[in-house]
C-alpha cells in the first residue's frame, strides 16, 4: 500500500472540512447581520398625525426617508420613500355623497380589502386600509371624505396595524384643515 496516497487523500479530506466550515461560518454571519433602520419613524404624514409604532414595521431598513406631499385636485395626497423606494402612500379624496368604502376601496386598490371594521367605514388587508370620515361632509358639493393608507412597496404585511393605522388616521383627518375647509 502506498502511504505517501493515503496521506495525500487524507490532506485533502482534511483540507476540504476546513473550507467548507469556514464558508459556512462566513455564509451565517453575513445572514446573521440584519440591516438596520437608519432613519427615525415620521409620526406625521404630511400634516396627518400617526403612530410611529404601528408604522414602523411597513418601513424597511435603510438610510434615508422622505415624506413629501403628493396632492392634486381633489385629494390630498403623502408619499413615503425610504432610499429613493416608494413604500407607501396616503390619500384623501372627497367623493360623491351616499358611497360606501368598499366603493372607494375598489377605485383605490387592484385588490378589494376582505376585512371591514365598523360597519364596513373602514376596509383593510395586510398592506392597506380605506376609510370614511363620519363628520367630514361638504354641503355645497354634497361630498364626503374618504381616507386610504397603502404600503404596496412593503414586504411586510399586518391587517391589524393596517386597521389600527387607518382608524387613527381616519380620526386625525376628521380634526383637520382639509375637513374643516370642506364643512364649511
Amino acid at each position: 500500500m502506498n502511504t505517501h496516497r493515503t496521506t495525500s487523500a487524507k490532506y485533502r479530506a482534511a483540507a476540504a472540512i476546513t473550507l467548507a466550515t469556514a464558508l459556512a461560518t462566513l455564509l451565517i454571519g453575513c445572514a446573521g447581520e440584519e440591516e438596520k433602520r437608519e432613519y427615525a419613524v415620521p409620526s406625521n404624514l404630511c400634516g396627518i398625525t400617526v403612530n410611529s409604532e404601528d408604522l414602523a414595521p411597513f418601513l424597511p431598513a435603510g438610510k434615508d426617508i422622505s415624506v413629501r406631499d403628493k396632492s392634486y385636485a381633489g385629494a390630498k395626497g403623502c408619499q413615503v420613500a425610504v432610499d429613493k423606494k416608494l413604500i407607501l402612500t396616503t390619500a384623501q379624496t372627497w367623493l360623491e355623497e351616499g358611497r360606501t368604502t368598499a366603493y372607494f376601496a375598489a377605485r383605490q386598490s387592484f385588490d378589494t380589502p376582505e376585512q371591514s371594521a365598523d360597519e364596513g367605514r373602514f376596509r383593510y388587508s395586510g398592506n392597506q386600509a380605506f376609510g370614511k370620515t363620519q363628520k367630514c361632509v361638504d354641503a355645497k358639493y354634497k361630498q364626503e371624505l374618504y381616507t386610504a393608507i397603502q404600503a404596496e412597496g412593503s414586504e411586510h404585511k399586518d391587517a391589524q396595524a393596517m386597521k389600527r393605522l387607518i382608524v387613527v388616521y381616519t380620526e386625525e383627518v376628521e380634526d383637520s384643515a382639509e375637513c374643516k375647509a370642506g364643512a364649511e
